[in-house]
């Protein structure tokens, strides 16, 4: 009987130990979960901060007044808030606001020659078998890793010479393709790699040709992709330096990003000036990257999942 006892007051006690112990792993789990996921909190904020602390400083500069921004040490917060840099940039500066048209008109016209000849390309990768291929593929990736500055004197040489056409938007479309393409190109593959055969083919069948069947059935289903696409490829364009530093030499083709440098004088530097022109140039791509953020998320991970 007392052995009985023993037992289950044994097995009792082992139960309730055991217990115990789950309940404390569980606990230990669940406040290491809590210490990672505010680690991760943490790690989000102080990237976010990074990130944003640019744009910032450019932001307080450009409403300061020109005493301010050159004080020292420099004012985290602004003590003075004036809108006149902004105004002076397009009042004082005529050249800026033509600048800004010509990127304009740049981006779009180069965005849409890459995705017409980035979707026949890519779908010739995508579809057609044929010999060389792989190479084709190996080569387009590997003009990114180029550096562009090196090609821009033989592009001087080629452009003032025979083939005149420096100082026009001609000058600058060309080398903003080949800047653009290759990213075009492998985006628009990966996403016509993964639609299924199927659909192509039933359009075949209903009558439509090989390029109707691109433009009327695999196109429009790719659109994230082709989306993705458009908004990387202006993007690029519209930030590029070199080739608009030195194919432009004024106002009738020269970007935007070249008129900036020009509000640093010959010894001094307007840097009011200088960092409203930067947010006006800038705030127009975040707010299109926040409005179809979505699109672009979706754009460049679709392409990635099988299935």
């Amino acid at each position: 009987m007392a052995v009985n006892e023993e037992a289950t007051i044994t097995a009792t006690t082992t139960k309730a130990s055991t217990k115990e112990a789950v309940r404390a792993r569980r606990v230990a789990i669940e406040r290491r979960a809590r210490l990672i996921q505010i680690g991760r909190i943490i790690a989000i904020i102080i990237i976010v901060l990074i990130s944003l602390a640019p744009l910032y400083w450019t932001f307080i500069t450009s409403i300061k007044s020109p005493a301010e921004a050159t004080a020292s040490p420099p004012t985290l917060f602004p003590h003075s808030f004036t809108l006149d840099n902004y105004i002076q940039d397009f009042t004082s500066s005529p050249f800026f606001l033509l600048d800004l048209r010509n990127s304009f008109i740049i981006s779009v016209i180069t965005t849409v020659l890459c995705l017409l000849f980035g979707v026949l390309c890519a779908y010739a990768l995508a579809r057609i078998k044929f010999r060389g291929r792989t190479l084709v593929q190996a080569t387009v990736l590997s003009v990114n890793t180029f550096p562009f500055i090196a090609i821009v004197g033989p592009l001087f040489v080629l452009f003032t010479g025979s083939f005149y056409i420096y100082n026009t938007y001609a000058a600058l479309i060309i080398p903003d393709i080949v800047l653009s393409l290759p990213l075009t190109i492998w985006l628009l593959t990966s996403f016509f790699k993964d639609l299924p055969l199927d659909l192509e083919e039933a359009a075949r069948i209903d009558g439509d040709s090989r390029l109707g069947a691109l433009w009327h059935v695999i196109v429009p289903l790719t659109a994230p992709g082709v989306f993705a696409a458009a908004i990387l490829s202006f993007i690029a364009v519209w930030n590029d330096f070199i080739f608009g530093l030195n194919l432009a030499t004024d106002s009738s083709a020269q970007p935007v990003t070249v008129a900036i440098s020009l509000f640093n004088g010959q010894y001094s530097v307007n840097y009011g000036q200088l960092a409203a022109a930067a947010m006006i140039v800038t705030v127009p791509l975040v707010i299109l990257v926040l409005i179809f953020q979505r699109r672009i998320v979706s754009g460049l991970t679709s392409g990635a999942v099988k299935g």
